[in-house]
């Protein structure tokens, strides 16, 4: 049948060995411990709910699991496409969260529209003409916006500015107007050091170990109780149950800065998704078709958007923590992403004393994999 080759998880199933199954199972329960404080973290980043991370995370894994042509690969949240996101949803939101998740999953609806033409269409090839040089100078641009957007989430205080400037300046003037939080800076401080420090062990849970320990020091001490300068801002309970089907609306004037941000969302996360798949790929000595990839990544995009999520690409933390705890084929996503699911009908309340600063941290040590 023709449709059967554009979804190679139909192919997988057929072809499936049940003694993959234990692995991808175990792999996928461990990726869960990451995906959580992550995809909180970067929604946070891009400037919307902690919740519509894991929103993006569910729909993004299962969507890919069916049309994705690498069984290694782990879509989610990531960092190289927090700005750009965050560069589109701050000014156009005025500060609103519904209409900044409106804004963000039309991006995933445009970057998810563009992949799938482009597959269909065989341009996998057009990632391959952005130079070296150019995806450095972004990637490092990306990389002082997200620094500048959390240190006032690390430093225990909110400001109201929009821009790499803007923020800077905010940024400073709330310091000297003595607003620095000690407590949260503490905890994002100890945060940051610990990602830093696990760093050198790449099978250890370094995102869990550094949000989970900063979770229980605010739950344990009661730090989240009070107000004002004692108190620790943290993410609050999650909403229950699962995502569902929504279709964003924006108002006219949004069109163009959503477009724009779209097809930029389009080529860097297909720019990433395809470097990452192919060095995956020759690890395992297969092949992986680019235009598949472009269709796995556009399905995966169009899920998140359609589910209350944001634009999404492939991981470069989160799949090697999948390879190192087995995982044979997409199923370890796919187990993963129910994981995910459980938590949100189950026990939403579990992240409630997450602190923000300790979720900043975590923005600020993955800048520097942004290479």
């Amino acid at each position: 049948m023709g449709w059967v080759r554009w979804c190679p998880g139909v192919q997988l199933v057929r072809h499936y060995k049940i003694g993959w199954l234990g692995h991808d199972i175990v792999a996928g329960l461990a990726l869960t411990a990451v995906l959580v404080p992550v995809g909180i973290a970067y929604a946070v980043a891009s400037g919307l709910p902690g919740i519509c991370g894991l929103y993006a995370t569910l729909a993004g894994l299962l969507a890919y699991a069916l049309f994705g042509p690498s069984r290694i690969l782990v879509l989610g949240p990531d960092s190289s496409l927090a700005a750009l996101i965050l560069a589109v949803v701050l000014p156009l939101s005025a500060g609103d969260p519904q209409r900044a998740v409106a804004l963000a999953s039309m991006m995933a609806l445009v970057s998810g529209a563009l992949c799938i033409g482009a597959g269909a269409l065989r341009l996998g090839f057009v990632t391959e003409l952005l130079s070296k040089p150019i995806r450095y100078g972004y990637m490092n641009g990306i990389a002082l916006t997200v620094i500048v957007s959390q240190l006032p989430g690390l430093f225990g205080f909110s400001v109201d500015a929009h821009g790499l400037l803007g923020e800077a300046w905010q940024f400073g003037w709330a310091l000297a107007a003595g607003q620095l939080n000690p407590r949260a800076l503490v905890i994002g401080a100890a945060t940051l050091l610990t990602l830093l420090l696990l760093r050198r062990y790449p099978r250890a849970p370094g995102v869990l170990i550094g949000v989970l320990g900063a979770t229980l020091v605010v739950t344990l001490q009661d730090l989240a109780l009070t107000a004002g300068q004692a108190g620790v801002p943290v993410l609050g309970a999650l909403p229950q149950g699962l995502p569902h089907f929504s279709l964003p609306w924006i108002g006219s004037n949004d069109v163009a800065p959503v477009l724009l941000g779209g097809l930029a969302v389009a080529l860097i996360s297909f720019a990433d998704t395809s470097v990452l798949s192919r060095t995956y790929a020759g690890r395992s000595g297969t092949h992986v078709d680019p235009n598949q990839e472009m269709v796995g990544l556009g399905a995966a995009n169009l899920a998140a958007g359609l589910f209350q999520g944001f634009p999404i690409s492939a991981s470069a933390s989160r799949t090697p923590v999948a390879e190192a705890a087995g995982a044979r084929t997409q199923l370890a996503g796919v187990v993963g992403a129910c994981a995910v699911g459980a938590l949100l009908l189950l026990a939403p309340g579990l992240v409630h004393n997450a602190p923000v600063a300790a979720l900043s941290a975590r923005s600020e040590e993955h800048t520097s994999e942004l290479q």
